[in-house]
C-alpha cells in the first residue's frame, strides 16, 4: 500500500487540565513520536501486518531523523522527496486530558513547504491520501488502484483531487457535498454514514472507554484502507459495513492506549 502525505514530529503531553489562555499546567507525561495523518495512518498499515510505503517530506534536521527512526521501526517504508531540506519538520504541539481523552493540537503542517516528485506506482493495491502536500496528492492519485481520501478538514487542491478519488473518507467538520463513488463520514463517538451510488447506510460505533483520542481518525483511515487492499477493489455498498466496522476496531483499540503504546497493541 502506499499512503501520501504529512509526517509532522508529535510533541504530547499528558495534563489533567487543557490549558487556557495565560495558564501554565504542568504535564505528567512528555513524548516526542512521529504524528500526522498519512505517517499515523502507514504506521497502523504496518502494525496491523500490512506493507507500506510513506512518501513524504522530511528532511536533513535532527528532528527529521527522530521521525524517520520512529516510522521504521514499525516497518514502514519512508520515501523522502526532499533529504536534503535543512529547516525542521512540521511539529505539531499536543495536549492530551488525562481522563478522558480529548486532546488539543497546534500544528504548522505542510504550510510553506513546496514538493513535487515523480511517485513509484508499481507494486501498489492501494492509495491513500491527506492532500497536504498537494502535487504529490495529485501525481499519486494516478494510480490504478483504488485511491482513498482522508478529507478531515478541507484543503485547496480538493477541487482538482476529488474527481481521482474512489473513495472520501470525511470527518464530520468536512461538511461540502462530495461526490465519488463511496463516501464516509465518521462523527466521533457516533455512528459512521456511509453512501455508494444510490445505497447509503450507517454502522454504530462499539463504546470504548477513552484513554487518548490523538489520531483516531488517522488510525481508522489507515485500517480502512489496509482492508480496502485486502480487497482488491473500490469497495461496493455490500462490502462497506464490514469494512467499516474493521476500521472502528481498529480505532477503538487506539483510543484504548495512551500515547504511542496504541501502536503495539495492534500488533
Amino acid at each position: 500500500m502506499l499512503a501520501v502525505g504529512l509526517c509532522t514530529v508529535d510533541l504530547v503531553q499528558r495534563v489533567d487540565v487543557l490549558p487556557v489562555p495565560g495558564q501554565k499546567v504542568q504535564s505528567g507525561s512528555v513524548e516526542l513520536v512521529a504524528g500526522g495523518p498519512a505517517a499515523n495512518a502507514a504506521i497502523t498499515v504496518a502494525a496491523l501486518g500490512g506493507q507500506v510505503r510513506l512518501v513524504t517530506v522530511l528532511g536533513a534536521h535532527p528532528l527529521a531523523d527522530l521521525a524517520r527512526r520512529d516510522l521504521e521501526h514499525y516497518g514502514v517504508e519512508v520515501v523522502d522527496v526532499r533529504p536534503d531540506r535543512a529547516e525542521p519538520p512540521a511539529v505539531s504541539a499536543v495536549s492530551v486530558r488525562i481522563g478522558d481523552g480529548e486532546r488539543t493540537v497546534v500544528s504548522h503542517n505542510a504550510a510553506g513547504t513546496t514538493a513535487t516528485a515523480a511517485i513509484d506506482l508499481s507494486d501498489v493495491d492501494a492509495v491513500l491520501l491527506d492532500g497536504h502536500h498537494p502535487a504529490l496528492a495529485l501525481a499519486a492519485a494516478r494510480a490504478e488502484v483504488p485511491v482513498i481520501l482522508d478529507a478531515g478538514s478541507r484543503k485547496a487542491v480538493f477541487d482538482e483531487l476529488l474527481p481521482m478519488v474512489d473513495v472520501c473518507a470525511c470527518s464530520s467538520a468536512f461538511r461540502d457535498p462530495v461526490e465519488c463513488p463511496v463516501v464516509t463520514r465518521t462523527n466521533g463517538p457516533g455512528p459512521v454514514r456511509w453512501c455508494a451510488g444510490a445505497e447509503s447506510g450507517e454502522v454504530p460505533v462499539p463504546p470504548v472507554e477513552a484513554k487518548d483520542t490523538s489520531g483516531a481518525g488517522d488510525v481508522w483511515h489507515g485500517a480502512l484502507a489496509l482492508a480496502i487492499s485486502r480487497l482488491g477493489r473500490v469497495p461496493a455498498a455490500a462490502d462497506l459495513p464490514d469494512l467499516i466496522r474493521y476500521a472502528n476496531r481498529v480505532a477503538g483499540q487506539r483510543v484504548l492506549h495512551e500515547g504511542a503504546s496504541w501502536r503495539d497493541g495492534l500488533r
